[in-house]
């Protein structure tokens, strides 16, 4: 397992930054989802971080593909309060299940 590390933090904030931008959602949003205490970026880190401590990158890859599938599932409700950029055709895994798949193929190699 690699150890969190200020270049993980950093590559993950900024791949979190375009997650949420390509999902409509905001940090507010990543907040109440992770029931973190803050909706700053340190505050939202400190809770992935601490996934990544019980179970590497496959468990953190596997909670935010769980946050993005509850948010497809509360699509209508969200698209009708933002830009309606969601929809119910949208792949309910997005991005994130190709990482999550990327980091299984490689602890298998």
């Amino acid at each position: 397992m690699n150890p969190w590390s200020p270049d993980v933090e950093e590559e993950l904030t900024s791949m979190l930054k375009d997650w949420l931008k390509q999902q409509g959602r905001t940090q507010a949003d990543l907040r109440r989802s992770l029931r973190a205490t803050s909706t700053r970026m340190p505050a939202l880190m400190e809770v992935l971080e601490r996934e990544h401590r019980l179970g590497g990158l496959p468990r953190l890859a596997a909670k935010l593909c769980s946050i993005e599938a509850d948010w497809i599932n509360q699509a209508p409700a969200h698209a009708n309060a933002s830009a309606g950029d969601l929809t119910t055709d949208t792949d309910p895994f997005g991005q994130l299940d190709l990482l999550l798949r990327e980091i299984r193929d490689d602890r298998g190699n």
